[in-house]
C-alpha cells in the first residue's frame, strides 16, 4: 500500500482537512501533449497526507466532479458511507480469526489455494529483499455474492479467467463469513464511486471505466501485526524486520524483491486502526506518518494503474512498523479492473515523447503472475 498526494504539477494542495479547498487551475488547451501529460503525473514531494471528503463524487453537479478529481489521487477520504458498525464487526471478525491456534488457521493456508485465498502466516512474507520476514498475518479473500442474496441463482463464483475460484472459510467461526462479506461489499460501493474520478483525472469520460469493471476484481486481506518493541531499532537499526517491508505498489527490481501482496491492483481503499505505523517516503527521503484519522479510508494508487496509464499514476515507497505497544489491526481492499480487461496503454497516457513501456496482457494473467511470485519464496506448511 502507498501513499503519494499529487504534485505540485498535478495540481493538488499539501493538504485538505474534511474540507475541499479550491485548486490552482491546470493549463489544458495551450499546453504542448507533453506538458498535459506532466500534469497529471503523481510524483510529488510531501510533508502529510490530505484528507478529502468524497461525497460530491455522488454529486449531480459535473464541477465539482472535476474538482474532486483534481485532488483524489492518493488521500485519506471521509464521507464514503460505510457505517462505523460493520467496520467495528469486521474488525472484531479478524480478531476471532487471528485468535485462533495456528493449527487451525494453517488449515486454510494460501498455498493450498490455487487463487491464493486463505491464511498467511507471520513471517510468511518478505516484502523488501533486504528484510529478514514480515511481522504480520493475514487473510485473504475475493468476490463472493452477498448473504442476504443467498436464494439468488448467481453463483458464488463467477468466471474471472485466470483468477476464478473459490474463497476459503473458517468452519469456526459463526458470523465471520458475514461479517468480512458485508464489509467487503460496502467498499466495493465505494471504490465503483472511485474509477468515475480517476477518469476524470486523467481527461477521460467519466464512463471510461463503466464497461471494465462490470465485475471489477477486489482483494481484500485482513491483517494482524503483533507489537514490535519501541527499542527494536537499537538491535535492527536497518529495520530488517518490521510490520511490512519498504516496498512500492510497483515492481522495482532495483529495490525488492519479487513478494508484493496483493497491490497489484488499480487502487487500494485501506482501514486502519488507532495503532498507526503506516509510513509514506517523500521525493527527499523522508518517512511521513500516515496517521490514523476516525471516519477515513486510505486510497492509494496501485500498479495495475501504473501499468495502464503508463506510469502516469504512480506510487511511493511505503511499509509499517508497529510501535504502538499494542496490536495492529488494517483492512486493505485491493480494487482493480475486471480480470478480462486488457491492460493497454490509456490514450490520454501515451504520446510520442512517451511511448507505451509495458507488454499487453489480461487484468488476471497480471494479477496472477504477481500473485504466485508473492508467494514462491515460501511453502505449503
Amino acid at each position: 500500500m502507498s501513499l503519494s498526494p499529487q504534485s505540485q504539477a498535478s495540481c493538488s494542495l499539501n493538504s485538505f482537512h474534511h474540507q475541499m479547498a479550491s485548486t490552482p487551475s491546470c493549463p489544458t488547451t495551450s499546453a504542448s501533449p507533453e506538458l498535459l501529460l506532466a500534469l497529471k503525473r503523481t510524483d510529488s514531494t510531501f510533508e502529510e497526507i490530505p484528507v478529502i471528503d468524497i461525497r460530491d463524487a455522488r454529486s449531480s453537479d459535473p464541477v465539482a466532479r472535476r474538482k474532486l478529481a483534481d485532488l483524489i489521487r492518493d488521500a485519506c477520504i471521509n464521507s464514503h458511507g460505510v457505517a462505523d458498525e460493520v467496520i467495528n464487526d469486521t474488525v472484531e471478525a479478524a480478531k476471532r480469526f487471528f485468535a485462533l491456534p495456528e493449527a487451525t488457521k494453517l488449515e486454510l493456508d494460501i498455498h493450498k489455494s490455487p487463487i491464493f485465498k486463505g491464511y498467511t502466516a507471520l513471517l510468511g512474507e518478505n516484502t523488501d529483499a533486504r528484510g529478514l520476514g514480515d511481522l504480520h498475518e493475514g487473510f485473504d479473500l475475493g468476490w463472493e455474492r452477498p448473504i442476504q442474496n443467498s436464494n439468488s441463482y448467481e453463483s458464488d463464483t463467477r468466471d474471472d479467467g485466470a483468477m476464478t475460484g473459490q474463497n476459503v472459510w473458517p468452519a469456526s467461526l459463526p458470523g465471520f463469513k458475514e461479517a468480512v462479506l458485508r464489509y467487503y461489499h460496502q467498499v466495493l460501493e465505494v471504490g465503483k464511486l472511485l474509477f468515475p474520478l480517476f477518469a476524470l483525472a486523467l481527461d477521460l469520460p467519466e464512463d471510461f471505466f463503466d464497461n471494465k469493471t462490470t465485475k471489477p476484481a477486489a482483494i481484500m486481506r485482513l491483517l494482524h501485526y503483533p507489537p514490535q518493541s519501541p527499542t527494536s531499532f537499537e538491535t535492527d537499526p536497518e529495520g530488517r524486520q518490521i510490520g511490512i517491508g519498504a516496498h512500492t505498489d510497483r515492481h522495482d527490481p532495483n529495490l525488492l524483491s519479487p513478494h508484493f501482496f496483493a497491490e497489484e491492483q488499480c487502487f487500494t481503499i485501506l482501514w486502519q486502526d488507532r495503532a498507526g505505523g503506516l509510513q509514506v517516503q517523500n521525493m527527499a527521503g523522508k518517512w511521513i506518518d500516515a496517521v490514523p484519522i476516525p471516519g477515513t479510508f486510505i486510497v492509494n494508487l496501485g500498479d495495475q494503474f501504473s501499468r495502464w496509464t503508463n506510469d502516469v499514476f504512480k506510487s511511493t515507497l511505503h511499509r509499517v512498523i508497529n510501535h504502538s505497544g499494542a496490536e495492529r489491526y488494517s483492512i486493505p481492499l485491493f480494487f482493480g479492473t475486471d480480470y478480462n480487461v486488457l491492460l493497454e496503454p490509456i490514450p490520454t497516457c501515451i504520446t510520442p515523447g512517451s511511448p507505451s513501456k509495458y507488454a499487453l496482457m489480461t487484468a488476471g494473467e497480471y494479477v496472477r503472475s504477481r500473485l504466485e511470485a508473492t508467494y514462491a519464496h515460501s511453502v505449503a506448511v
